[in-house]
């Protein structure tokens, strides 16, 4: 297998549990800390597995850590509630060495039994970018983590997920960065990853007051001052989880604006076009 499957997890055994074993190649579990057990279970349930135990939750950026571990030159990314569908990296590897200006091959995202289709992905495939010819579907400049496969140097070299975003809409920032650098984002629809939620999930409110703070966030470290001044006032109208998001930035403005580096006019042309 040419691709390593990094799976980043915190108190979620009863979830490992159902989907380690639909697994496929090597996988790295990242543990950000867990209370219940979960490294010692899945040693002794999963031996195949290599586990890395943080101590503590580094949220998404535990997945920095399985990259940097991972021995293949693609990495698949999963939650500790999701799964790659069969034959789906053996496609997406295929795909990559095809395709190799294509840093982020972001896949089709079934959700639940129901085997919904994630929103996010009805909208990337129909992503109104230009389409490149050296891309396998649209392009993108973003996508859902549990659904993408990476090449392994071009993450690492565009410094993975977000210290300070940490968790809850990381991989805005990381897509932007590969743009920046030239790397190509594509959503392939034949290949499938399948989420099934975790019953052990913050309130909706609290959610969505964190994808406030990131959001703004990751305007502080990318966009234009007047981009950034839009987007603020866009997301304070949202309501109560707007203005909590805000707040909830605040604290760490400092370190959004110490690591703030504005795009390449291509690459935001690009975001202007998808807001529009």
């Amino acid at each position: 297998m040419s691709v390593t499957t990094v799976v980043a997890t915190r108190d979620r055994w009863s979830d490992l549990e159902r989907t380690l074993p639909r697994h496929t190649g090597p996988v790295v579990l990242v543990d950000n800390g867990s209370s219940d057990g979960t490294p010692e279970r899945v040693r002794e349930r999963f031996p195949e597995v290599t586990v890395i135990e943080l101590g503590r939750n580094h949220g998404a950026v535990a997945r920095n850590v399985g990259v940097q571990a991972a021995t293949t030159p693609y990495v698949a990314f999963a939650d500790d509630d999701s799964w790659w569908a069969p034959g789906a990296l053996a496609r997406a590897a295929e795909l990559l060495e095809r395709h190799p200006r294509m840093a982020v091959l972001a896949a089709r995202v079934l959700v639940g039994e129901g085997e919904r289709l994630d929103p996010v992905c009805a909208e990337m495939s129909s992503s109104p970018l230009p389409r490149p010819l050296d891309l396998p579907g649209p392009a993108i400049l973003g996508f859902v983590a549990c659904g993408a496969v990476v090449r392994r140097d071009a993450f690492l070299h565009a410094g993975g997920f977000d210290t300070v975003v940490e968790f809850f809409g990381e991989e805005e920032r990381l897509a932007l960065d590969l743009a920046a650098a030239g790397w190509g984002l594509a959503y392939v629809d034949s290949v499938v990853a399948h989420h099934h939620p975790s019953s052990s999930r913050p309130p909706s409110t609290s959610r969505r007051a964190l994808g406030v703070r990131n959001a703004l966030l990751t305007a502080v470290m990318r966009r234009p001052w007047p981009a950034v001044a839009a987007i603020t006032a866009e997301q304070l109208r949202t309501g109560r989880a707007g203005v909590l998001g805000a707040a909830r930035a605040v604290p760490r403005l400092h370190r959004a604006v110490a690591s703030r580096r504005t795009l390449p006019g291509d690459v935001e042309a690009q975001l202007r076009l998808l807001a529009r």
